[in-house]
């Protein structure tokens, strides 16, 4: 379905949501196009002349109703992600308080956006700066987080003043659905927040085309990122590109063995590997390579496959059979040469239905030449690369292209004081494997993106400074 103004739109061409698990249909929902999609822009255009003047406290209220309409309906929306995504039920849940979380937090910023008063450098002038939203921002979401995606953009646009219009990824449209029935129910003004489902070429360009969209907002692959970036140069609008990562995991040999496996099997199998910031290369010291490599097989052989919605599993499929086959091609190629899988290493069938799984793999004598030394995965594959010195690995580490996430697992506070320093990352986690708050700056350097997400920070991002100088007679 489609939202616009307020309103629903239930005729148009249909779209078939696909379950990953079971290959089964789980429900057709209209679609829409470049209409649509310029008559969304144009509804949320004129909102935003009442929307940007609502005080902040009136908005504040808004998205705290969304949050008591969300929580009240946790166990649903949690459902809907697994069924149209896959992952397992448990991390669907913690992704619907993660949402959760962020609309909950910019609620509270609503009533904080605080502008400045300057000292004059002459004593007839009052100066000021005023912090004003940025205008209607196009979000085009992803479909590896269906739900905390659409808030982490949302919540602080709503928050800073302007208004939203909604591209969700078409492979998990329907919690997008869920979230846009709770703005709803919540009685945002018509024309706030806008959804339109449909082919994502043809909706992306009229979003970076279309002179009244001041932001466009994006997280997925850095190819599309740089496309969106190009076509929106011809009107100069604001971007916030959250894009591919390639994250480094650094062993030392003073790690604790049993924290770092935790590490990596949190980091790189959740979700089945379709993170951005998904452990994509295992840097462990030569020294201890080969016990922390039985260590981790043993590990990941113990973890469960299988359909998201049964009890007790670990990792659930791919997203879809291109996912599946890319995967695939990666552990062969690095087979071919010289890695050894330790464990998985395989599609994976079971009774459940035609859902696209493959098996959590260990590669050991992973190497340069290998296409996943510098392809992201996006899938349950886990190569051990092997390094000497500090020198060694902060070199091999950073990524020429990506700096998104990289993980440091030492004892050494000097030695992870200086990783902290020399790691090319926008996100770095020393000894932890879940870096990742509310409250912090989410986003990469290099071609893993630009601006920010979460925090103050988030805020900031759908913001422009305008100065006021008042010479006083």
């Amino acid at each position: 379905m489609l939202y616009i103004n307020g309103t629903w739109r239930t005729s148009g061409e249909k779209l078939d949501v696909i379950n990953p698990a079971t290959g089964e249909v789980i429900e057709s929902i209209v679609t829409g196009g470049a209409e649509e999609t310029e008559e969304a822009i144009a509804q949320a255009t004129e909102a935003f002349k009442m929307w940007k003047n609502t005080t902040g406290v009136k908005r504040s209220n808004y998205l705290a109703t969304v949050v008591k309409l969300m929580r009240s309906r946790s166990k649903e929306l949690a459902e809907t992600i697994t069924s149209e995504n896959g992952k397992p039920l448990a991390d669907a849940e913690r992704e619907v308080i993660s949402a959760i979380d962020y609309l909950e937090w910019y609620a509270e910023e609503a009533k904080r956006l605080y502008g400045d008063t300057l000292p004059a450098s002459h004593p007839d002038k009052h100066l000021m700066v005023l912090r004003q939203p940025v205008g209607v921002c196009a979000a085009i979401t992803p479909w590896n987080f269906p739900l905390s995606m659409i808030t982490r953009k949302i919540a602080p646009a709503l928050a800073a003043g302007c208004t939203v219009v909604l591209k969700p990824a078409s492979l998990t449209p329907l919690s997008a659905i869920k979230v846009f029935e709770c703005f709803h129910e919540a009685g945002l003004p018509a024309g706030v927040v806008n959804l339109v489902i449909g082919p994502a070429a043809e909706i992306g360009k009229v979003m970076t085309a279309s002179p009244d969209v001041r932001k466009i907002t994006f997280t997925g692959s850095t190819r599309i990122g740089k496309k969106l970036m190009r076509d929106a140069a011809d009107t100069v609008k604001k971007v916030s590109m959250e894009l591919g990562g390639h994250a480094p995991f650094i062993i030392f040999e003073d790690a604790d063995l049993e924290e770092a496996v935790t590490g990596v099997l949190m980091t790189k199998f959740k979700n089945a590997g379709q993170t951005c910031i998904s452990t994509n290369r295992v840097y462990v010291a030569e020294s201890i390579a080969e016990e922390f490599g039985a260590l981790l097989a043993t590990k990941t052989a113990e973890l469960t496959i299988g359909n998201g919605m049964d009890d007790g599993v670990d990792v659930g499929p791919l997203i879809n059979a291109g996912a599946l086959e890319k995967v695939a091609a990666q552990v062969e190629d690095a087979t071919e040469n010289g890695g050894k899988i330790i464990a998985g290493g395989k599609v994976h069938s079971f009774s459940g239905g035609d859902g696209y799984f493959y098996e959590p793999t260990v590669i050991q004598y992973a190497n340069e030449e290998m296409q996943i030394a510098t392809e992201e995965t996006f899938g349950p594959v886990a190569p051990i690369f092997t390094f000497q010195t500090e020198e060694e690995v902060i070199e091999k580490a950073n990524h020429q292209e990506y700096g998104l996430a990289a993980y440091c697992y030492t004892k050494d506070l000097g030695r992870g004081l200086r990783m902290m320093r020399e790691l090319e990352y926008g996100i770095v986690g020393i000894n932890d494997l879940a870096p990742i708050v509310i409250q912090a700056p989410f986003g990469g350097i290099k071609e893993s993106g630009i601006g920010k997400e979460g925090g103050k920070y988030g805020l900031e991002e759908y913001l422009e400074e305008k100065f006021v100088s008042i010479h006083m007679k």
